[in-house]
């Protein structure tokens, strides 16, 4: 039997490598590299950036030419800070009641999904016991029911919270904590259990362990509840229209009837005040876009 060694050379330091042979750049690299990105951004113009388009000149248009619905510059001067001016102003000054009354039902309401969706996926995903398939299923359910107006405006009457913002904050808190269990549940399951040992070991409680251990390292997924339901609290119509009535209660998307009516509708201030109410929730989504990627896909990768 003949042993035969290879012998690898290495080059001296004074030699320079040999070159490597440069690939050809196939049809099929040159798509993926090139052509489905520029259909992407194309997409991304058609779907985000015209309807905004659109707002932005209508909302600059007197009420004649924005009647007609047309793409198209204003003809007759731009109109836009005049019309956002006799928005702001419309109804004593309702529109700005309206964005009070809009932050404290968003942040009081996202505050109360953060700490309770995370305690509920903490207890759900550490604690194995007989009434975990129960929990799942309310869960489960909190998805696919859909929500019953007049039997929560019964329920809302008889604990004396109705047209109140408490009753509000809690159909708000009521409506959006499945969604966020189950974001928690699956990023809890990243966390070693080691952690909770090494806490318990030291003697934390239940609360100091999960507000000064557990927590902290739900960031991700916690800047995603925050994002996501705050823009969707901050855009709810039909919650605050059935059981927060009152115009001293309107929040901003309420506002939009100010504007429109069976027999008359000023289009360019209905456009005006849609551009002033997308502002917030745009703002959030392009700064904490990276933040709300990571926090919904850290749980499905990690896990």
């Amino acid at each position: 039997m003949t042993l035969t060694r290879t012998l690898t050379t290495q080059p001296s330091p004074g030699m320079t490598p040999p070159r490597q042979p440069r690939r050809r750049m196939t049809a099929r690299r040159f798509f993926s590299r090139y052509v489905a990105g520029i259909i992407a951004i194309l997409a991304s113009i058609v779907v985000f950036i015209v309807p905004f388009a659109f707002i932005l000149l209508t909302a600059s248009k007197t009420a004649q030419e924005a009647s007609l619905f047309e793409f198209s510059l204003p003809q007759q001067g731009w109109q836009l800070f005049e019309n956002i001016a006799e928005v702001v102003q419309t109804r004593d000054f309702m529109l700005l009641r309206a964005f009070v009354n809009s932050t404290v039902l968003t942040v009081a309401s996202v505050t109360l999904m953060v700490i309770l969706a995370g305690m509920v996926g903490y207890v759900l995903q550490r604690r194995q016991s007989r009434w975990n398939g129960l929990m799942n299923f309310f869960v489960l359910a909190g998805l696919i029911v859909p929500p019953a107006i007049v039997p929560t405006i019964w329920v809302l009457q008889g604990l004396g919270l109705f047209k109140t913002m408490p009753g509000m904050i809690l159909v708000e808190v009521t409506f959006g904590l499945s969604f966020c269990i189950l974001l928690f549940r699956a990023f809890v399951a990243t966390i070693p259990r080691e952690l909770d040992e090494a806490a318990l070991i030291d003697g934390a409680g239940p609360l100091r362990l999960f507000f000064s251990v557990v927590l902290p390292l739900l960031k991700p997924v916690v800047i995603t509840v925050i994002v996501v339901q705050s823009v969707a609290v901050f855009n709810d119509f039909t919650g605050p229209l059935y059981f927060l009535p009152g115009d001293e209660n309107a929040t901003v998307q309420l506002t939009l009837y100010n504007f429109q009516s069976q027999s008359v509708s000023q289009w360019n201030l209905l456009f005006a005040n849609i551009l002033l109410i997308t502002i917030p929730p745009l703002i959030m989504y392009i700064f904490f876009n990276r933040q709300i990627q990571e926090g919904m896909t850290s749980g499905a990768v990690k896990g």
